[in-house]
């Protein structure tokens, strides 16, 4: 099997890599999607500050840009994930 995802001939971290792949396998066709630290971490058996450190480089390293979102009350709700197209 090739892969030719850009980000695996990167020099990013494993659980950079992991997480990136998770979000675009979750993402719809937009690429768009919002799952909590909470659920990534369970799903791919990693600490949530590990989730959230790879969150932070992923974000500064222009892979994923994360919004919030917020309910009509003012309450946060989830962060919303946009896969950037890596090349």
């Amino acid at each position: 099997m090739k892969y030719n995802n850009p980000i695996y001939r990167s020099d990013q971290p494993y659980r950079n890599v992991v997480v990136y792949q998770y979000l675009r396998d979750r993402a719809g066709k937009k690429g768009y999607c919002w799952p909590s630290i909470a659920t990534m971490a369970e799903d791919i058996g990693m600490s949530k500050s590990t989730i959230q450190r790879a969150l932070n480089d992923l974000e500064k390293r222009k892979y994923i840009k994360r919004e919030n979102r917020w309910r009509a009350d003012g309450g946060k709700t989830s962060n919303l994930y946009a896969i950037l197209e890596v090349k």
